[in-house]
């Protein structure tokens, strides 16, 4: 059917509005009538019968309306519950000191939330014994990698292998704000942490001084430390910007022989597999939690 050219096009139609199919507006709503035109023809409406058996005149004055019957009523049908859920998160605070138990327990670290930082040179093994130690553990536990983290940057990382400036070290010191940030939430969702550094004694303000700012003073350090030959073997088996020359290797083992005056606990773990080490790792913090380090 063709419309005349700006006139507004009809309603699409649509089940259960407008006329029906062969419905005419004009047959029920006829407008005035136009010259020239025939007008409209109206079928007479006949008169009512009466009903059988009625006798005498129709009664006067207004016909009572009909009652409809009204359509069955039914309960409002709820709405279908949210299948994802809401969890309510609380937010990440500073980890406080870990409760120590009474004298007559033995703390047991594995079923313990802690904090734990990770500390040690290139090769010493800190990311291999985190990721096993994590794994392993009776609680939920998340390992948070330093160098994972600082990598996040793409265009624009700063290596300080290339040479240490002030963008590498703003680099570091955000990665370590960032995984700090994420090891208060976790925490403080009920998820242990494990977090590898290699930070330096001779360095206490922005090493475990930043750690201590960014997570809390319930952070329990433990430092990795083991023989020079066995940090290099391990450290040529690494590849791109994680392997360090053998001087530069040599250089920070040499000043990570600073934590021995420390105080703080320290695994030689020279002729220990991973395994092993994590135990190891195990009993160190029972001792820390029973007596927690002063650092």
């Amino acid at each position: 059917m063709q419309h005349a050219v700006g006139s507004p096009l009809p309603p699409p139609h649509q089940p259960g509005h407008g006329p029906a199919v062969g419905w005419s507006p004009a047959a029920q709503h006829p407008g005035p009538h136009q010259p020239g035109s025939t007008p409209p023809q109206t079928a007479p409406v006949p008169a009512p019968h009466p009903a059988p058996g009625f006798t005498g005149a129709p009664p006067s004055g207004p016909v009572p309306p009909v009652p409809h019957p009204q359509p069955p009523q039914h309960a409002p049908v709820p709405p279908a519950p949210d299948t994802t859920g809401h969890v309510q998160l609380p937010p990440g605070g500073p980890v406080p000191m870990p409760t120590a138990p009474p004298a007559a327990t033995v703390p047991d670290p594995t079923a313990t939330t802690l904090a734990v930082l990770l500390i040690g040179p290139a090769g010493a093994g800190k990311t291999s014994v985190a990721k096993f130690w994590a794994d392993h553990r009776r609680v939920p536990t998340a390992h948070i990698s330093l160098d994972d983290v600082r990598e996040w940057v793409r265009s624009g990382f700063a290596d300080p292998q290339r040479g240490w400036n002030d963008n590498s070290e703003a680099q570091y010191r955000l990665a370590r704000r960032t995984c700090g940030f994420a090891a208060r939430n976790f925490l403080a969702n009920g998820i242990s942490c494990i977090l590898d550094d290699a930070i330096f004694p001779d360095r206490p303000v922005v090493g475990l001084g930043g750690w201590k700012r960014h997570v809390g003073p319930g952070l329990l350090p433990v430092v990795l430390l083991p023989g020079l030959e066995v940090v290099l073997e391990r450290n040529a088996e690494r590849s791109g910007n994680r392997r360090l020359t053998d001087e530069e290797v040599a250089r920070i083992h040499g000043r990570m022989a600073g934590w021995y005056g420390s105080g703080l606990p320290i695994i030689d773990n020279s002729q220990l597999d991973v395994p092993t080490t994590a135990r190891v790792l195990d009993d160190v913090l029972a001792r820390a939690i029973a007596s927690p380090p002063k650092w």
